[in-house]
């Protein structure tokens, strides 16, 4: 039992680590001059969530087939909204500082 409860804090551990490094690589490339690379990690999160309902089961009645592929999409896209709403806040303080240098130049 000790074994299994040590296992379950390592994986936690590991998926926070995973977490907090996802979200600093979407600052990261969200910094950059290019506005593309922001957008890769959304689009492969985003692409990632369109197979989840692919491992949904039957429950034999069509409106509550389509709830559940609706719920697990909206579900699936939360990290999704998470990495646009960093890379939308980076890029706007981004066009912020720029509109200040060029103020700054302007001055000059």
């Amino acid at each position: 039992m000790a074994i299994a409860s040590r296992f379950v804090i390592v994986f936690l551990l590991f998926l926070l680590v995973l977490l907090i490094g996802g979200v600093f690589l979407q600052i990261f490339l969200s910094k950059r001059e290019s506005r593309w690379p922001g957008l890769v990690l959304p689009l492969l999160v985003f692409l990632q969530s369109l197979l989840l309902p692919l491992n949904l089961r039957d429950t034999g009645s069509v409106s509550q087939n389509v709830l559940t592929v609706l719920v697990t999409l909206l579900a699936g896209n939360i990290p999704t909204l998470v990495l646009l709403a960093i890379y939308w806040a980076v890029r706007e303080k981004r066009r912020v500082r720029d509109q200040l240098d060029k103020m700054k130049i302007d001055e000059l």
